[in-house]
């Protein structure tokens, strides 16, 4: 196990910093998108136009030795121009699936609250269930299956607001702010600069591999009881309406193990389940009005506040 562990983390590591070459200050982020990929997650980028969400995630996707598709969502979709159709073939004289553009490895799903509610549903069987029905007809999706989907906060004009069951098919949800003065100067000065990158393949293989092994990743009791307190203390802070559910629990765990495994440690430990609180809760947390009529009215902000109390509640394990 400890060879697996030092070759993942120097695999991550290097494609950490080749991206980080192309689009600078991805790092964290790019931990983040990993972890989803290895936990059989997916993964949704929230910011508004011109943080480099869509060049990030297909920078990310060069990286991969699998198919690619990106769809663009727009107002006017429907379902079938995700999933796929029933069409005549002449020649057999049959109906028969065609296939749609979800049917790739990696899915960038850019803008994805662009479009209507009922294209939004056509996403749910396919990230929980890894498969797609049409017209009675049932399809599995390629083996691994992952989706990086953006959005623009929902204050932006022409947004729907995602539907909580869709929000709940992500791990994470990373909120992407603007970038520090010093890394937009290097973004300014790297603008007529030829990068070059070497593509470094995490191919589907290795990917299947590697999700096994995170499954070996030791977890202590009290660390399970650690997480399982988190997310019994969301249900019970005053300022949340509805906390995390219990298949939260089963995802912060696989998560953390994903980090352990990531650091280079076959062992999870408290930092691992605190690193990721934050993009793991801030979606999953309904908060009662009277928290959101606080002075500060950045959403994100208040929600990030909320899980650091709650976390600092939780007794940490020695």
């Amino acid at each position: 196990m400890e060879t697996e562990t030092i070759t993942l983390r120097n695999t991550v590591e290097n494609i950490e910093n080749a991206i980080g070459r192309r689009v600078i200050g991805s790092k964290r982020m790019v931990r983040f998108m990993m972890i989803s990929l290895l936990t059989s997650n997916h993964i949704l980028l929230e910011g508004v136009p011109g943080l480099a969400k869509t060049m990030l995630a297909s920078e990310f996707s060069k990286h991969l030795g699998i198919d690619f598709n990106r769809i663009q969502f727009t107002p006017d979709m429907l379902p079938s121009d995700i999933t796929g159709n029933m069409v005549f073939n002449m020649e057999t004289k049959k109906m028969e699936f065609r296939q749609g553009p979800i049917f790739a490895n990696v899915i960038l799903a850019d803008e994805i609250n662009r479009t209507p509610p009922k294209v939004q549903s056509a996403l749910l069987e396919a990230m929980e269930e890894k498969q797609v029905s049409v017209y009675g007809t049932t399809t599995r999706l390629p083996n691994p299956f992952f989706v990086i989907a953006t959005q623009n906060p929902i204050e932006q004009e022409g947004t729907f607001p995602l539907a909580e069951a869709l929000m709940d098919r992500f791990l994470f949800r990373y909120y992407l702010g603007y970038p520090s003065m010093d890394d937009e100067l290097r973004i300014l000065s790297s603008v007529y600069k030829n990068v070059k990158t070497e593509y470094e393949k995490l191919d589907g293989e290795k990917i299947i591999y590697f999700r096994n092994t995170i499954k070996n990743v030791y977890v202590s009791d009290d660390i399970i009881e650690y997480i399982v307190n988190i997310i019994r203390k969301t249900r019970e802070y005053d300022m949340v309406y509805l906390g995390a559910s219990p298949r939260t629990s089963v995802k912060y765990l696989n998560a953390a193990r994903a980090n352990a495994l990531i650091s280079g440690r076959n062992y999870v430990i408290p930092e691992d389940v605190i690193f990721m609180s934050r993009e793991l809760l801030n979606h999953r947390l309904i908060l009662r009005p009277e928290a959101l009529l606080d002075n500060e009215s950045d959403y994100q902000k208040i929600v990030y506040s909320i899980i650091d109390k709650i976390i600092a509640t939780v007794e940490v394990p020695q």
